[in-house]
């Protein structure tokens, strides 16, 4: 199980909200290019970057701070948030992007997230971010009626490389992963499962390796906090 180490950006600093309010952000360092290095150094091997402007305003924002961070790394880096339409697609995937997350267009341009995997085999993860089961979109501003699992399956014909699923409600809270959801939605398709929200110990990310679904994990409070030491966690989790 690999574990992404999360970068989320907001004004161009590296923020941690909770449950998804931009009200409620901690910013724990304002040169995201180094934490980004910082995170290379200690042996990840993917990182995971949030537009979390660009989520709410439908268009990458915080482009200068993912680009610093794209030339200050080696490792592959995947960003999701405000990521909508497929000229954007490709602007990231030209700049050294691995992978591009599609959450909001998910659901309201399912054929955009089709023609993407095509167009880039392997690089396009669809990201899932649940409230109760429900996918929210618009930066979590909005819940739909979109079950994630109906959501999920209806990719799995689409050669997506990945789905990220939030628990909205654990992001950021420290209380732990949405462990059963998580692997029910892992059991439902083929498609690797990435989990995301509140992974905040080394014995949440060894659960979520231990169910033997689950393909990723997604950490960024416990990192910065301390709760979870990286370079700890990466040796634990090859063993």
């Amino acid at each position: 199980m690999i574990l992404y180490p999360a970068i989320d950006l907001k004004d161009g600093q590296c923020v941690r909200l909770l449950k998804g309010e931009m009200e409620a952000a901690t910013v724990f360092n304002d040169d995201p290019a180094a934490q980004a290095r910082a995170f290379q150094q200690a042996g990840c091997e993917w990182l995971h970057l949030v537009d979390l402007n660009g989520a709410f305003a439908g268009r990458p924002v915080n482009a200068a701070a993912v680009e610093a961070i794209l030339a200050a790394i080696d490792v592959p880096a995947q960003l999701g948030g405000g990521i909508r339409d497929m000229a954007t697609i490709e602007a990231w995937i030209d700049k050294g992007l691995a992978r591009v997350i599609l959450g909001t267009v998910a659901v309201e341009q399912p054929a955009l997230v089709r023609e993407a995997a095509r167009a880039f085999p392997g690089r396009i993860a669809v990201g899932l971010d649940a409230r109760g089961g429900k996918v929210a979109t618009r930066g979590w501003a909005d819940t739909t009626d979109v079950e994630a699992t109906d959501l999920a399956r209806s990719f799995e014909d689409a050669g997506v490389a990945a789905i990220i699923y939030t628990d909205i409600d654990r992001d950021g809270a420290m209380g732990g992963p949405n462990l059963a959801a998580t692997e029910a939605l892992a059991r439902a398709v083929t498609i690797p499962v990435i989990a995301s929200g509140g992974v905040s110990s080394l014995a949440d990310l060894i659960a979520l390796r231990d169910t033997g679904v689950i393909a990723g994990a997604i950490s960024g409070r416990a990192l910065y906090d301390g709760a979870i030491d990286l370079r700890a966690a990466l040796d634990a989790l090859a063993a």
